[in-house]
C-alpha cells in the first residue's frame, strides 16, 4: 500500500475521528479509503448516466412514458452495479 501525507480542515479531521471513535471504521485511512471507493463507484454511475443522455439526446423522440423510461433506466443501473 502506498503511503501518504494529507492534511484535513479541522472539522473534517474531528469527523473522521469520530467515525474511528465509535468503531464505525478502525483508522481513518480505512475510512479515506472506504470514502473514495464510494466516490469512484459513484463516478461510474455518473459516467453511466451521462453516456447515456448523450446517447438519448442523439437519437431523438421516444413514445414511451416518463414512467416506462425510468424503469428501464433503474433497470439497466442495477446492472452496472
Amino acid at each position: 500500500m502506498t503511503r501518504q501525507s494529507i492534511s484535513f480542515t479541522k472539522p473534517n479531521d474531528e469527523w473522521l475521528k469520530e467515525q474511528v471513535d465509535n468503531k464505525e471504521y478502525s483508522s481513518k485511512s480505512e475510512l479515506v479509503n472506504d470514502l473514495i471507493r464510494q466516490a469512484r463507484r459513484q463516478q461510474v454511475q455518473v459516467d453511466w448516466i451521462r453516456t447515456k443522455l448523450e446517447k438519448a439526446e442523439d437519437s431523438g423522440f421516444t413514445n414511451e412514458g416518463k414512467d416506462e423510461i425510468l424503469r428501464k433506466s433503474k433497470s439497466l443501473l442495477d446492472d452496472k452495479i
